[in-house]
């Protein structure tokens, strides 16, 4: 845990920092639980015993908890490869057969705020010209004669603040941004998102959400996981190759393997995965498994 300690030094001025192996304890039971939201984690240390417990009945701002998980990306992957590594001195790793699954998790974008380059240039004539529409309404009024004029004046004043808020937030997205580009057999945009560019709108069986395709690789002996990431895709088959990659380049790093794939180490994954130009070139044709399973 040193790594992240010489961020959260503060001995001479200012508000003592909570201690970093604390907020890393409440993060990580807090996925456990299926709890992604840093909202929902300083509400549960404030009224959950086990949190409370965790968190030595501190209660860190979900602002604190967000910020420790987007500054320190890199310090918390090396902390999952020392944990690895401690799996693999114990004997708990077989590398004899990975498995690879993937689901589907909302992000805090909304949906709404998504579209081609197309589309969201239409939206943002669509707002310019209802601006433009209340503002006439709002000079043809010269003053207000009674109370209840006056109150929808101050209304229609709000609602054009709103809509010029958001004609220029999608704006400044447009000329600070560039097409989002497919990666199917025929390239073609896909919708961007003015709040997370990197999600993306996907199609589950409980409707269509803005989110991330969240793809695990599990070790079979105790199932360990072994690599876990997020992708802006709806589509599995472009996530296959950057997993294994990813999978190789840890244990060569770890001194695990050089290259696992040779060791004999079988691959399942769901027919989702499959991407006949990837696995022709790097890994053997794929076997048919059961339950629609695909081996390589």
């Amino acid at each position: 845990m040193s790594v992240l300690h010489p961020g959260y030094r503060n001995d001479t001025t200012g508000r003592l920092a909570y201690d970093p192996d604390i907020l890393l304890k409440i993060i990580l039971f807090a996925y456990s639980k299926g709890i992604t939201s840093s909202r929902e984690m300083q509400w549960y240390c404030e009224t959950n015993i086990i949190f409370k417990a965790l968190s030595c009945d501190t209660v860190p701002h979900f602002t604190t908890l967000a910020s420790f998980v987007s500054r320190h990306a890199d310090e918390i992957e090396a902390l999952f490869e020392q944990v690895l590594l401690m799996c693999h001195e114990q004997g708990l790793l077989g590398n004899e057969l990975f498995a690879i699954d993937g689901c589907k998790m909302s992000s805090d974008a909304s949906k709404e705020w998504s579209g081609t380059f197309k589309e969201l240039g239409e939206k943002r004539e669509k707002l310019r010209g209802l601006v433009r529409h209340h503002l006439l309404e709002h000079y043809a009024r010269d003053e207000a004669e009674t109370e209840a004029d006056l109150d929808r004046d101050i209304r229609r004043a709000r609602m054009i603040l709103s809509l010029d808020a958001a004609m220029n937030k999608v704006d400044r997205f447009l000329k600070t941004h560039s097409p989002r580009m497919g990666r199917g057999k025929r390239l073609k945009e896909v919708k961007s998102n003015l709040t997370d560019n990197e999600s993306a709108k996907m199609t589950t069986r409980k409707g269509t959400i803005q989110g991330y395709n969240g793809v695990a690789t599990v070790d079979k002996k105790h199932q360990i996981i072994i690599d876990a990431q997020a992708f802006g895709e709806g589509q599995e088959h472009h996530t296959l190759q950057p997993v294994l990659k990813a999978v190789e380049a840890r244990f060569k790093k770890l001194g695990i393997a050089d290259n696992i794939y040779q060791k004999g180490t079988v691959v399942t994954a769901d027919t989702g995965f499959a991407n006949d130009k990837f696995i022709g070139n790097k890994f053997a044709q794929p076997q048919a498994g059961p339950k629609g399973e695909s081996h390589g």
